[in-house]
């Protein structure tokens, strides 16, 4: 089982520690969503016991981070934890308040100016309606890599120093990137996206274990992929990486969802659980287009998954069983 322990979220709430909610499609990623529509997905995922809610002014250019505060407003600040990002700051072009629903026409400038971080961190406070945002992630920082590694973590650091800030943290796909960031900085948290799964274990040669080294928290998005491992029919047109999914992957992951069927597994619920395995994981990030959705995978993440499932993937050379790994804390 995973530990309470090694997840995130505040259980005086009332909530799990295993799981957040990604919030980048209340941002009207995939498709358009209403407001109250946001709203019913943030309600249903507190209602499952997700505390955690992960936004970014990228997302929407705005528009995730405010209707996450419109959701959260009236909530016990103390019982839930809110993440959000830094180096994309948004400019509107009608110049109001940033408080306000933004502008669909708001601009996003690559910025990891001492200045830009605290301008877009006022502006994120002020969208999320709190004085308060407890993890503050260098976003995407292959967009800039020294300014990121330098006068991005630095000011993020002297805001954790002054106390605005709880704890800095880093996200990307880029698992070079993120071991810089580990080795060169006092960085708490690390989200990784997409490189810890069924089908990419890139992170687990240096980075995972790297971060249980030094205690290190990791919270893992994009454990399906970009929609390939969601489902238990891999679609002939799903996509890897926000890209149509080569013809490779297509067939591992078939084969995969094959080996899941034979004990007994849904697909999905094999990549949430193997996506907590490492010890260094605390939580998985997962987004949601409708309330349903995100019921549904809390069901899927509390599927009892057989360790022979792991074994048999592993000697099919399908996916790496992480009951090998010194750094794993194991899957049940």
């Amino acid at each position: 089982m995973i530990a309470a322990s090694r997840g995130i979220g505040r259980p005086g709430g009332g909530g799990r520690p295993d799981i957040a909610l990604g919030c980048a499609q209340l941002g009207d990623l995939y498709r358009a969503l209403a407001d109250d529509e946001a709203t019913a997905i943030v309600d249903a995922a507190w209602d499952v016991g997700i505390r955690h809610f992960d936004t970014a002014p990228h997302y929407g250019a705005g528009l995730s981070e405010w209707r996450v505060g419109r959701a959260l407003r009236g909530r016990d600040r103390d019982d839930y934890t809110i993440s959000t990002k830094v180096g994309r700051r948004l400019e509107s072009p009608t110049g109001g308040s940033t408080a306000e629903r933004p502008h669909p026409d708001t601009q996003r400038v690559i910025d990891y100016t001492a200045d830009g971080i605290r301008r877009t961190l006022d502006d994120s406070r002020a969208r999320l309606g709190t004085d308060r945002i407890d993890i503050v992630f260098v976003h995407d920082p292959q967009l800039d890599p020294e300014a990121a590694l330098t006068t991005g973590f630095a000011a993020l650091q002297a805001m954790k120093d002054e106390g605005a800030i709880t704890s800095i943290g880093v996200g990307t796909s880029h698992v070079d990137l993120l071991l810089r960031f580990v080795r060169e900085t006092q960085i708490d948290t690390v989200l990784l996206s997409g490189r810890m799964t069924l089908l990419n274990q890139e992170a687990a040669a240096e980075l995972l274990p790297e971060c249980a080294a030094r205690g290190i928290r990791v919270l893992n998005a994009a454990v399906f992929n970009s929609g390939i491992l969601a489902t238990d029919t891999v679609p002939v047109d799903a996509k890897y990486d926000y890209r149509p999914a080569p013809a490779e992957l297509l067939e591992r992951a078939r084969r995969i969802g094959d080996v899941c069927a034979d004990h007994g597994v849904r697909l999905p619920s094999a990549a949430l659980r193997y996506s907590l395995a490492a010890e260094a994981v605390a939580a998985v990030i997962v987004g949601a287009d409708t309330p349903e959705q995100i019921v549904e995978t809390v069901r899927l993440l509390d599927e009892h998954v057989p360790p022979a499932l792991w074994d048999d993937l592993d000697r099919r050379s399908l996916v790496p069983s992480p009951n090998r790994s010194v750094h794993s804390g194991g899957i049940s």
